[in-house]
C-alpha cells in the first residue's frame, strides 16, 4: 500500500506509545496539538479518523471541517468534548474506551476509602508543615465496619472484593442485581434506607440519570449514622454536596472522599472548609495504565471502523457487515430494551429477544445486542456496547436467548423484548418500524395492543377501566406543565385492566407520577425517558 493509499490518522493528543503500536503500518500518522483551534481545524481536512483525549473538542465546527472523517475514537470513557449528535448526523462514528479506567476507578475508591479512615492527606499536610499531630489524626479500623455499596456494577464488584480483603462486612443497594447473584460475591442486597442506617462507610458507584441525581442528599443523610464515612468516585451530584457540608458542619457524618463534582473543575467549595474531607481533582482515570489501555482499545476500534466491521465500543453509528435491511432495526430494539427496564424496574431473570418477519431471512443476531445495550442503559454506570451487554447480562445471571420466525400476521417486521422477573412475573414490549422513514411505533405492551410513535418522554398507566381517568391524567399533567403529545388506552374488556401509554413533551417528575397514580387509582405508573 503506498503511503497516498494509506488511511490519515491524527492523533490530536499525547497519548501512549502503545496507542501508535496498535494502530500498525496501515494508517498514516499524523500529529496536531488539538487545544490549538488554529492547529486542529486546518489538520482535520484530510483525516479518516482522529484519536483525543479530553482537551481536543470535536464540535459541529470540527466535524465540518473533516470532510473525510469517519471516526472519532476518545481515549478515555466521557464524551463531554465530542458532540455525538453532530458526529451522527455527519456519518461519523464516535468510540470511547468504556472499560479503560474500571480497576483505576475502583481502587482510586478503595484509596479515598481508607484515606478519610486513617486522615493520610491530613496529617501529611500538618507534618510537612512542621506540626506533629498524632492525637488529632487518630483514625478507625476498617476490619469488621460494614461498606455500604451504592451500585453493584462492575466498579462497585471490584470495590467490594478489594474491601472484603480488610475484613469489612459488605452491603449493597442495587435494585437491578439480583439478591442470588450477589450472595455469590459474598454482599447482602439491602434496601437504600437499610443501607444507610447500617452503614460505617458508604461508596458510591452509579450511573448520574435524574433518578440518581441527589440520591444522597439530605433525606439521606440523616438516616446514616453519625460515625459514617462518605466516598464518591463516581459521578458528581449522586451526593448532594450541600446536604453533605450541612451533615458535616452538624456531625451528623464524620467524613468524606472526592473525586467528582456537580461542577468541573471546582475549585471553591464549602466542602473544602472540612478537614475530614479528601478531595482528588477527578482523577478516576488517572493512571498511566488506564490511559494505555484507553488508547490501546481505541486503536483497535480505528482499525475495525475503517476496515467497515463491526465496533463494539461504537455510541452512535454502528458499524460491521449488518445487511441494510436489519440496520434501521437497531436504534428500535434499543429503545425497546430501554422501555422494558423501565417498565419492569429490575432486572429480568430471563430476557427473549423475540424478531418476526421478512427480516429474520438476515442474521438478525445484532438486534439481540442492541436490545440487551438498551436493557442496560441506564442500569450501569459505566458505558453500554455491544461488546459488553452481554456480559453486563451474564454477572447479572440473566439468561438470555433469540427467537426468530418469518411468520408476523399483523407487521412487516416485529421486535418484541420480553423478561421474566424475579417473581414470576411478565413484561414484554413490542415495536415496529413503519413506513420509508422507519418511523419507531411501539404496539403492544404485555398483552395489551396499542398504536403509538416513540417519543423521548413517555408514560405507561395501568388501572381498572372505568370513566373519568382519562380526564383526571390529563388534569394532574396539565397543572404541571406537561402537555401531551398523544394517547392511546388499551383494555382486554370493559372494566377489566386498562393500559395507557402517552408520549409527552418533558420529563414527568416523580412526585407528579405519584399524584397521577393516586388520582387514578393506578396499580402501575412509569415514566420513561429515552433522552
Amino acid at each position: 500500500m503506498s503511503a497516498q493509499d494509506k488511511p490519515v490518522v491524527l492523533i490530536a493528543e499525547e497519548l501512549s506509545p502503545a496507542t501508535v503500536d496498535a494502530l500498525g503500518p496501515d494508517f498514516e500518522i499524523r500529529h496536531c496539538d488539538g487545544a490549538d483551534r488554529a492547529q486542529l481545524l486546518p489538520a482535520l481536512a484530510e483525516v479518516d479518523a482522529v484519536l483525543i483525549r479530553s482537551a481536543t473538542k470535536i464540535d459541529a465546527e470540527a466535524v465540518a471541517s473533516a470532510p473525510k472523517l469517519k471516526v472519532v475514537a476518545r481515549a478515555g470513557v466521557g464524551l463531554d468534548n465530542v458532540d455525538v449528535s453532530a458526529a451522527t448526523k455527519a456519518g461519523v462514528m464516535v468510540v470511547n474506551a468504556p472499560t479503560s479506567n474500571i480497576v483505576t476507578a475502583a481502587e482510586l475508591a478503595c484509596g479515598l476509602l481508607i484515606a478519610t479512615a486513617r486522615n493520610i492527606p491530613q496529617a501529611s499536610q500538618a507534618l510537612k508543615g512542621g506540626e506533629w499531630k498524632r492525637s488529632k489524626y487518630t483514625g478507625v479500623e476498617l476490619a469488621e465496619k460494614t461498606l455500604g455499596v451504592v451500585g453493584l456494577g462492575r466498579i462497585g464488584v471490584l470495590v467490594a472484593q478489594r474491601m472484603s480483603a480488610f475484613g469489612m462486612k459488605v452491603v449493597a443497594y442495587d435494585p437491578y442485581v439480583q439478591p442470588a447473584r450477589a450472595a455469590q460475591m459474598g454482599v447482602k442486597l439491602l434496601t437504600l434506607d437499610e443501607l444507610l442506617e447500617v452503614a460505617d462507610f458508604i461508596t458510591v458507584h452509579l450511573p448520574k440519570t435524574p433518578e440518581t441525581l441527589g440520591l444522597i442528599g439530605d433525606e439521606a443523610l440523616h438516616k446514616v449514622k453519625s460515625s459514617v464515612r462518605i466516598v464518591n468516585a463516581a459521578r458528581g451530584g449522586i451526593v448532594d454536596e450541600e446536604a453533605l457540608a450541612s451533615a458535616l458542619k452538624e456531625g451528623r457524618v464524620a467524613g468524606a472522599g472526592l473525586d467528582v463534582y456537580t461542577k468541573e473543575p471546582c475549585t471553591d467549595s464549602p466542602l473544602f472548609q472540612f478537614d475530614q474531607v479528601v478531595c482528588t481533582p477527578h482523577l478516576g482515570a488517572s493512571t498511566d495504565e488506564a490511559q494505555e489501555k484507553a488508547g490501546i482499545a481505541v486503536a483497535k476500534s480505528v482499525r475495525l471502523a475503517l476496515a467497515g466491521e463491526l465496533v463494539p465500543d461504537a455510541v452512535n453509528v454502528q458499524g460491521g457487515v449488518i445487511a441494510e435491511d436489519v440496520k434501521p432495526g437497531l436504534p428500535l430494539a434499543e429503545r425497546l430494551g430501554r422501555i422494558f427496564t423501565a417498565l419492569a424496574g429490575e432486572v429480568a431473570v430471563r430476557l427473549d429477544v423475540e424478531v418476526y418477519g421478512e427480516i429474520t431471512q438476515h442474521d438478525v443476531k445484532v438486534l439481540e445486542l442492541s436490545a440487551l445495550k438498551g436493557v442496560f442503559e441506564d442500569v450501569v454506570a459505566e458505558t453500554v456496547s455491544y461488546v459488553n451487554a452481554p456480559l453486563f447480562a451474564q454477572e447479572r445471571g440473566v439468561e438470555v436467548r433469540l427467537t426468530t420466525s418469518s411468520e408476523s400476521p399483523d407487521h412487516r417486521n416485529l421486535v418484541t423484548v420480553r423478561g421474566t422477573l424475579g417473581d414470576g412475573g411478565e413484561v414484554a414490549v413490542s415495536g415496529t418500524l413503519a413506513g420509508p422513514k422507519h418511523l419507531q411505533k411501539i404496539v403492544a405492551i404485555g398483552e395489551h395492543t396499542v398504536d403509538l410513535a416513540l417519543a423521548d418522554h413517555m408514560v405507561v398507566l395501568r388501572y381498572a377501566d372505568r370513566p373519568g381517568v382519562v380526564g383526571t391524567v390529563g388534569r394532574v399533567l396539565g397543572e404541571s406543565g406537561i402537555n401531551i403529545a398523544g394517547m392511546q388506552v388499551s383494555r382486554a374488556e370493559e372494566g377489566g385492566e386498562a393500559l395507557a401509554v402517552l408520549t409527552v413533551d418533558d420529563s414527568v417528575p416523580a412526585d407528579v407520577l405519584a399524584e397521577v397514580a393516586q388520582e387514578t387509582g393506578a396499580t402501575s405508573a412509569r415514566a420513561v425517558d429515552l433522552t
